[in-house]
């Protein structure tokens, strides 16, 4: 992998996906000065319309690839899911941030709670799942009720199916395909939380506020920061979220998801639990753009150009509203409410269970 540098402020970030997440990339890089350079396959992509240059092209397209390598300073990218042959292609061209080798353990839920329990940071119970056998065995040792999940490619809900008292497993193992799953004791948590954090190419590390996340549908409806969970619990969220970055050796953004369960057992407060990894700038730390000093975008803009970490700084109590589908039509009601920001993502489709946009909320004591 060709080693990273700081770069000037002049310089063309690369950036693999053009979803959402792209796009507010893309509005924080040009913020500070920088160009961007989007590769996308997807003609509708919505971060084309905000950036100096645009690739259309596959991931495994290698001369597209070397085009785009071409072009740009420094790679990185809005989702987990790129392909391992186009990130170790890129690699040996221009530095990529996260390192590739980090998507490799979190595009495996097997092996990414492998990691995270090799630290010593606890999760749900857990089993390996290849087969019917092994999903029976796993149900055994864990119990009911339980959640099989493939191990590669799920987000929002899909690739995942909760298995009750008396379900058939075998409809559980047929509904993912029969592919290689993971299997996860139910955790009867009290509240779903985040943290985002930052680490930069010198090894500092900068977290935001703990939140709490709402889903509806399998998909994150409302963010809620500060967390309303003890003092204890937020701290150390904070750290464990810290600890996995410096094992990773991460530049960059990431989110860890984790469930806090008030008896847990750890302490007077509970205790939480890591539930996933995201290694990319995430939905629950949107809430930022509007709620504090340094946007969870701006943050990992200056991680991957080597630049220092803002020390983020919260102006009050915030609130991140999804706008999912047809919900995009609320967006002029939005504009109306004191205290509300509107961010829209300029999909020309609107379709049930799509992010059109959300909307922050920042409240001042």
């Amino acid at each position: 992998m060709v080693a990273p540098r700081p770069l000037g402020p002049d310089a063309t970030i690369g950036i693999l996906g053009g979803g959402q997440l792209g796009r507010m990339l893309a509005l924080a890089a040009a913020r500070l000065g920088f160009k961007c350079h989007v590769l996308c396959p997807d003609p509708q992509s919505c971060a084309f319309d905000v950036v100096r240059r645009v690739t259309e092209a596959d991931y495994t397209d290698k001369e597209a690839l070397d085009r785009f390598a071409n072009d740009v300073d420094v790679v990185t990218y809005e989702f987990e899911n790129v392909p391992a042959e186009t990130a170790t292609f890129l690699s040996a061209r221009k530095p990529v941030l996260p390192d590739p080798k980090i998507l490799a353990t979190t595009q495996d839920r097997l092996t990414e709670k492998n990691f995270v329990t090799a630290l010593g940071i606890a999760t749900a119970p857990y089993a390996a799942v290849d087969d019917r056998a092994s999903l029976d065995a796993a149900l055994a040792a864990l119990g009911r009720p339980a959640v099989l999940k493939t191990r590669r490619f799920g987000y929002d809900g899909k690739g995942q199916v909760t298995i009750r008292a008396n379900d058939d497993p075998g409809v559980a193992w047929d509904e993912i395909g029969q592919q290689p799953a993971i299997l996860e004791a139910f955790v009867p948590f009290e509240r779903e939380v985040s943290v985002v954090v930052a680490r930069g190419l010198d090894g500092t590390v900068q977290t935001f506020d703990l939140c709490e996340n709402e889903h509806r549908d399998h998909i994150l409806k409302v963010t809620r920061v500060p967390a309303a969970v003890p003092a204890e619990i937020a701290a150390a969220a904070r750290d464990i979220a810290g600890r996995i970055a410096d094992a990773f050796g991460y530049v960059g953004v990431m989110a860890v998801e984790m469930f806090w369960v008030a008896d847990g057992g750890a302490g007077p407060g509970g205790r939480v639990l890591v539930n996933e990894i995201a290694p990319r700038v995430h939905n629950s730390g949107h809430w930022t753009q509007d709620g504090c000093t340094v946007s969870q975008f701006e943050q990992h803009i200056r991680a991957v150009a080597g630049w220092p970490l803002a020390v983020p700084v919260r102006h009050g109590r915030a609130e991140m509203i999804n706008l999912i589908g047809a919900e995009v039509d609320e967006h002029k009601a939005w504009l109306a409410v004191p205290g509300a920001s509107v961010h829209l993502y300029g999909k020309p489709i609107v379709r049930p269970g799509r992010k059109m946009g959300h909307v922050n909320r920042v409240f001042v004591d």
